[in-house]
């Protein structure tokens, strides 16, 4: 089934966006801050989520992680 059409793999996806752009931005600053706008934008937005709330993007990861192992 496709990422989309399901809540939970929905979710997975944005988190793994969060994370990895989060990563990114750290160890290559420039790399994302270069596209602020259009659609590579939403790479600098998902980094900058991933900043700003991390302890909140941290507690979702631990929770789908549990989720997940729980679900198999």
């Amino acid at each position: 089934m496709s990422a989309l059409f399901n809540f939970q793999s929905l979710l997975l996806v944005l988190l793994l966006l969060i994370c990895t752009c989060t990563y990114i931005r750290g160890t290559a600053p420039g790399l994302v801050d270069r596209n602020r706008e259009g659609f590579l934008g939403m790479f600098f937005k998902c980094a900058r989520i991933g900043e700003r709330l991390s302890p909140y993007v941290s507690l979702a990861c631990i929770a789908m992680a549990i989720t997940i192992m729980v679900g198999s």
